[in-house]
């Protein structure tokens, strides 16, 4: 993993897009040469063409971002990569022709577009059909020694184990500190010199998972592993960072204080969040009014009541503020004003409801209240009051999820089903707790890209 604008990326995720880019822009040259070979002109510099070059590699990668071409699936077939980056491709040339509208200098020929659209989905998809098992395997793994062998341990193990990890364990030392859950450890008294343990296994990480520190906390040994070079991890950051996030069995308040985050370098992010929550929600408050609309007449036909409705969330330091969005479900959908969780398949929904929903169309009056300033495009979601007072009673550090404005769309939201449970809660609280510690205008923008995925590939829409 490598950390980017206080996100972690992994190293085969980063060295491929850089591979796409490359090729995304020798597809644009290439698609420019061959249609001006074709019409007997003169290509001329190529640096001439750089700003079209860098508008056709950027739109198209970041169409690739946002329809999952770098998730964990993609990398290890290229069947479903192929699928991806043939999606990509297309909203990445509709994402182009909009640019070219804005700003014609960068335009390409039709010609010359489409030949450089099929040399770099070609180029893409042989790469991937060559560096698929290096990708996926050993070479690009850090190779991880765990200090304990218990439950901690164990979860570690399992982690390493699941598609598109990024660690291998070489080795367990037990520390006497509890039972073995793991097999294969190795007694830390059977070890003369942990540095040389060390540099015999190649390791290049260490993580310390001890089940109980007090009286147990090995601070020679980790003195001695740290001078040598080799990365320390304690559990709850290792876990962070390989997961995307914060681990809530493993979370304590001296972690959440002394760790990086929430810092106040944010300030000046803030206010370009705002900046860009203002100009986008007023473009959109004009592109979207016809598909309101239209949506708005669908809802009205199907089932009498009104357009909308106004719900009571609970936004930014817990104050809290009414939320509009499309009606989805009848009116007669909770009596007596109780709040109610959504269920799988909710009977609730109606035909229309369930379609805008999956769209996430039902969402887009959120925009006024982006506008307004009671909500950001990018946070977590905002919850009604019922729900968040009988959830900070159950689940511990809920409250901090409201240091940041709530959004339309969130880290939890394209990593986590729509879940309706406290179990489900908990699980996107998690994910919240990682957005609100490491937030940063880039993981906005990987967010917004993302977004893309869930809207054209509905998962748990309810």
């Amino acid at each position: 993993m490598i950390r980017l604008f206080k996100h972690y990326v992994p190293y085969a995720v980063l060295i491929l897009g850089a591979i796409d880019f490359a090729l995304l822009l020798l597809a644009a040259e290439a698609g420019w040469l061959i249609r001006l070979w074709q019409v007997g002109v003169d290509g001329g510099a190529t640096a001439e063409r750089l700003p079209n070059m860098l508008a056709f590699a950027g739109a198209v990668q970041a169409a690739m971002v946002a329809v999952g071409v770098y998730g964990v699936e993609a990398l290890h077939s290229v069947r479903f990569a192929t699928a991806r980056l043939v999606a990509a491709m297309a909203l990445g040339i509709i994402g182009l022709s909009l640019l070219f509208f804005i700003f014609p200098p960068v335009a390409f020929w039709r010609s010359s577009l489409l030949y450089a659209t099929w040399i770099a989905l070609v180029a893409m998809v042989a790469v991937r059909g060559l560096l698929r098992d290096v990708l996926s395997g050993e070479r690009f793994r850090r190779r991880l020694l765990v200090l304990g062998a218990g439950p901690r341990a164990a979860r570690i193990e399992a982690l390493t184990h699941k598609p598109g990890a990024s660690v291998a364990v070489v080795g367990f030392v037990a520390m006497n500190d509890g039972p073995a859950a793991v097999t294969g450890s190795v007694n830390r008294v059977d070890i003369a010199s942990l540095p040389d343990h060390l540099l015999a296994l190649r390791a290049t990480e260490v993580v310390l998972a001890l089940e109980e520190r007090r009286n147990a906390l090995p601070l020679n040994d980790l003195l001695r592993i740290k001078t040598t070079g080799v990365e320390v991890h304690d559990f709850s950051s290792f876990l962070e960072s390989e997961t995307g996030r914060v681990d809530l069995d493993s979370l304590n308040p001296s972690w959440l204080i002394f760790s990086d985050g929430f810092s106040a370098g944010r300030r000046l992010s803030s206010w370009g969040k705002r900046l860009f929550d203002v100009m986008a929600s007023l473009a959109g408050l004009v592109l979207f009014a016809p598909l309101i609309l239209i949506a708005g007449i669908a809802v009205k036909l199907e089932s009498k009541g009104p357009v909308f409705y106004r719900q009571r969330r609970v936004g930014l330091y817990g104050e809290t503020f009414d939320v509009i969005k499309l009606r989805s479900m009848r009116t007669d959908a909770e009596v007596g004003g109780k709040a109610v969780w959504a269920q799988k398949d909710d009977p609730r929904v109606t035909r229309v409801g369930r379609f805008i929903r999956q769209t996430r169309i039902d969402e887009l009056p959120q925009v006024w209240s982006v506008l307004k300033g009671e909500m950001s495009f990018v946070g977590p979601r905002p919850e009604r009051p019922q729900f968040v007072a009988d959830l900070e009673e159950r689940l511990p550090y809920y409250g901090e999820r409201h240091v940041v404005k709530p959004g339309i769309t969130g880290w939890a939201q394209i990593n986590y089903p729509y879940g309706a449970s406290i179990a489900d809660a908990r699980e996107k609280l998690e994910f919240d707790l990682y957005y609100a510690k490491n937030y940063t205008p880039f993981l906005d923008l990987l967010i917004l890209l993302q977004t893309a995925r869930v809207v054209i590939w509905p998962e748990g829409a309810r």
